[in-house]
């Protein structure tokens, strides 16, 4: 007691001097008034600013002559804080990608049951310093070693100036970077650190997506092997074909089809390779002990924890606010408007159609966890044509991503046999490939004049550019071929060093304990309801 009162007597003595202090503050002075012979000039006294109004003038350009700027000093500064504005902008935009992780990893424990949530969660932690680690060691350079030149950030971009080429039909097709490993000494400069920083958020995405995938029964080592391969190879390949300069992205100026791959946030580029991975890995792992029926018939696996899920909804599509407008690299794009509240209006009307889509046409009830897979479907729709789309193609797109999510999470579950704990191949995969498809469609030619070295606005079918449409089959069939190769002989690897399925004993006990050490929760009873298939 004597202790607490110690306390609160040093507080308030604190105080007490403080409030002294300022009392005691001189005022600021008050000019004397003019005299007849006027004394030499004092210096002008520091008075406070409350508005701001005051705050910045002429003295803060630098130049040679203090206070005195040439007009060439003016443009200087001016230009200065045109690329400073775009650096702030792509690393605050780059920080909310980052925070997306939270999310993930939400969503993905919270549809999956309760004695495996340790496992989950340690798989969404580590994929952040895995892929990170594998992008700064060769990853980036692979797929932005060649870019060249992006204005919006500086021209220290233009040092990415080495890529791998093949010569066909003509011309030079790039299909690999090879600048920028490590961020050794040719590339240390601020711009290609924010890139860096930027791109390596999207990639950790992508990495994420099939955690969810191969949940509950994947092996922590594998997953290990897996989490170093995405980030080195897996991911920046056709990374490099369309955001990198790569050959995809030369398909309008070299073979006339529309302005090339168009990907503006990552439908393709991010999500669609993440559903593609996660799509390998829920068919290689094979389906969750109790999900089948030996009959083939489906059971429910029960979400242990739906409010987590819906909190994690939330965040990713707070985070998506960072993804979309964040892709213009520009915070002085204006157009970053219409991007946001594209990417917010697909979300919503996502949601809208998977919950009245499962509740009156699929004749269940309207299942929160669906209604969460509708919200990311539309959200990972509109992530490559929100640049390129006006308002009401937002709600359409999103409206087809709520209703295609719902029923390819049935096709592949019921169907396809594929056993997928939160739904990662539908919402990523098959919403990513509509995302593109519809930037082919919807682009209204408002937006996107000189995309990918091609003169003119970006325009799809319904807006009389119907070669669009094909660069963007081309792009999704070319990352189809590519990825599912490449992935499975990297999970074939894995599976020679260290298989990538836990025991069955494991699997039925839960993941925490033996592949962890620590359980999820501690101190809690797990109810039956909570770990018991359910039959449809």
């Amino acid at each position: 007691m004597r202790a607490r009162f110690a306390w609160v007597g040093c507080l308030l003595v604190i105080m007490g001097l403080g409030v002294v202090a300022y009392a005691d503050e001189p005022a600021a002075p008050t000019p004397a008034p003019a005299a007849t012979e006027a004394p030499p000039a004092a210096p002008a006294a520091v008075v406070p600013d409350p508005t701001g109004a005051n705050i910045g003038d002429i003295s803060n350009v630098a130049a040679k002559t203090a206070g005195h700027p040439t007009l060439e000093e003016i443009g200087d500064r001016v230009g200065k804080n045109v690329i400073s504005i775009n650096i702030v902008w792509t690393l605050i935009t780059g920080f909310l990608v980052m925070f997306m992780q939270a999310g993930f990893a939400m969503v993905e424990s919270g549809l999956c049951r309760a004695k495996n949530v340790a496992h989950t969660m340690a798989m969404n932690l580590m994929i952040y310093p895995l892929g990170m680690l594998g992008f700064y060691v060769c990853g980036f350079a692979f797929m932005f070693g060649g870019v060249g030149s992006l204005g919006a950030l500086g021209g220290g971009i233009g040092t990415l100036d080495h890529a791998v080429t093949i010569h066909l039909f003509g011309s030079d097709l790039n299909i690999l970077g090879w600048k920028g490993f490590c961020l050794g000494p040719s590339v240390y400069d601020v711009s290609v650190f924010t890139l860096f920083l930027f791109q390596m958020v999207f990639m950790d995405t992508t990495a994420t997506i099939p955690t969810g995938g191969a949940a509950e029964r994947w092996k922590f080592s594998a997953f290990m092997l897996y989490g170093v391969a995405i980030g080195t190879v897996l991911y920046p390949v056709y990374g490099c074909w369309v955001w990198g300069g790569g050959w995809l992205a030369q398909m309008g100026s070299v073979f006339g089809l529309g302005h090339g791959m168009v990907d503006f946030a990552g439908s393709s580029v991010v999500h669609f390779q993440g559903g593609v991975i996660a799509l390998i890995a829920a068919w290689w792992v094979g389906p969750r002990l109790g999900k089948y029926n030996k009959d083939g018939t489906v059971n429910v696996l029960p979400a242990h924890n739906v409010p987590m899920a819906v909190i994690g909804t939330f965040i990713l599509a707070f985070g998506w606010f960072g993804f979309n407008p964040g892709s213009t690299l520009a915070g002085t794009d204006l157009r970053i408007a219409v991007v946001a509240v594209n990417t917010m209006l697909a979300g919503a009307t996502g949601a809208m159609m998977a919950t009245l889509w499962v509740w009156f046409v699929r004749g269940s009830k309207p299942d929160p966890t669906m209604s969460c897979n509708g919200m990311l479907a539309g959200l990972v729709a509109i992530t490559a044509p929100c640049a390129f789309v006006n308002s009401m193609s937002a709600c359409i797109i999103g409206i087809v991503a709520g209703i295609l999510v719902v029923e390819s999470v049935f096709f592949f579950e019921r169907t396809l046999k594929i056993d997928d704990p939160v739904g990662a191949v539908s919402v990523h995969g098959a919403c990513g490939a509509w995302g593109c498809i519809a930037l082919g469609l919807f682009s209204d030619g408002t937006y996107g004049d000189g995309w990918n070295g091609v003169a003119g606005t970006v325009k799809g079918l319904f807006y009389g550019d119907g070669s669009q449409l094909m660069a963007e089959i081309v792009g999704l069939v070319s990352c189809t071929i590519y990825l599912g190769i490449a992935t499975f002989v990297v999970f074939w690897v894995i599976e020679a060093i260290c298989g990538h399925r836990v025991p069955a004993h494991v699997e039925a006990d839960g993941l925490d304990l033996p592949e962890m050490g620590v359980n999820g929760y501690c101190g809690v009873t797990l109810d039956k309801a909570s770990e018991t298939p359910i039959a449809l």
